[in-house]
């Protein structure tokens, strides 16, 4: 991974979001202020991405339908392209039309999210939330009080489960919003299943271990304006996410943004608007002791369209303490098993200092990844 380092004015940089500076300018901007402009090991440009030589090398896509299909030959199949998703790629492609999430349904979110970032700054400001742990936070970058560099990015973070809340405005979003994500966790715990069986356990282990059904649901809508120097500024550095599994949508744009590592190189995750695009977040790696990887991934940003992108994130009960599933380690009557690879730790303290930080790699997992010498 790249290490940035940042190029700073001499005034402490003032926090604005990335809307009002680019709706105050008198004319259009033609370079960004100082304070959004990052440096990165000339290897690795921001924003370059290099597609795969390799045709057979392509983002998986799982066909939902075949994790409920009653012909064991089909649902086995779809178990293995799970397992070989999560293991090869943290990430894979889940189409609309195999799912119970309409393509309408998904639309009307993105579009009230856009209608959301379009409100006067000061509605927007009753949201702003002062802690990570606040049901709702509307904001810019990531943790500006942290932060030297600012990213390219606003957003609204809110908790949508166990207990769903919501802005008020626009009006109609709160119950757009109330289905989408209602629907959208109903593929997330069905995907879960059988990930759950890909790892050899029970369909239903996650499901009982992680308690979802007081799962945290986090609803996360990012804002990602034309850049004039998008070869200097960033949307979301590299990071992993916490959490299970986050699904993501996207407003239908010609650039794109979302990139993934893969093989040690970063892979544009192009996809079809009517598509989820899902990801391994951190404590699926921590649950399978490793053998599931959490994808590192990271936000571009362009200089033609503004990129608008909502991110579900399914996580455990905040009070659930994930560690490695017993029966993925030793000492329980199965050869060639690892020793345990993580330190259990709360759910909720992980989010905590995941958030209260700037995001770098998978340093937060790196805290409770134990070292064998």
């Amino acid at each position: 991974m790249a290490s940035i380092s940042a190029q700073t004015s001499p005034e402490p940089p003032k926090v604005t979001t990335i809307k009002a500076l680019t709706d105050s300018s008198a004319a259009a901007l033609k370079s960004i202020p100082p304070h959004y402009n990052y440096t990165t090991n000339p290897c690795e440009n921001i924003g370059a991405a290099t597609p795969s030589p390799d045709p057979q090398d392509t983002v998986p896509v799982i066909d939902f339908s075949l994790l409920t299909s009653a012909d064991s030959e089909q649902h086995s199949i779809v178990i293995q392209d799970l397992a070989r998703a999560c293991q090869e790629w943290g990430f894979f492609l889940v189409h609309v039309v195999n799912h119970s999430v309409a393509e309408s349904l998904m639309k009307a979110v993105v579009d009230g999210l856009e209608e959301f970032f379009n409100l006067r700054e000061d509605e927007k400001q009753e949201f702003e939330g002062k802690h990570v742990l606040d049901p709702i936070r509307c904001g810019t970058s990531f943790n500006p009080k942290m932060e030297k560099v600012f990213l390219w990015r606003d957003f609204l973070k809110v908790f949508v489960h166990p207990h769903f809340h919501f802005p008020n405005k626009p009006p109609a979003l709160s119950e757009v919003a109330r289905e989408y994500c209602k629907r959208s966790r109903e593929v997330a715990r069905e995907l879960l299943r059988g990930i759950s069986e890909s790892l050899g356990l029970e369909p239903c282990y996650i499901d009982k271990a992680m308690d979802l059904e007081s799962s945290l649901q986090v609803f996360i809508g990012n804002l990602y304006p034309p850049c004039p120097q998008p070869e200097l500024a960033m949307g979301l550095p590299p990071h992993s996410d916490h959490g299970l599994l986050t699904l993501i949508i996207q407003n239908d744009t010609p650039t794109g943004g979302l990139q993934l590592k893969h093989k040690g190189k970063w892979v544009n995750a192009n996809a079809p608007p009517n598509c989820f695009l899902v990801l391994t977040g951190d404590h699926f790696e921590i649950l399978s002791n490793g053998k599931y990887r959490s994808v590192l991934h990271r936000a571009v940003v362009n200089s033609q369209a503004t990129r608008i992108s909502v991110a579900l994130s399914h996580g455990p009960s905040l009070d659930t303490v994930v560690g490695p599933a017993p029966e993925l380690m030793d000492g329980n009557g199965k050869d060639n098993q690892p020793a345990a690879a993580y330190i259990p730790m709360r759910y909720k303290e992980y989010l905590e200092l995941q958030q209260s930080n700037q995001l770098d790699g998978k340093s937060c997992l790196d805290r409770v990844r134990i070292q064998i010498s």
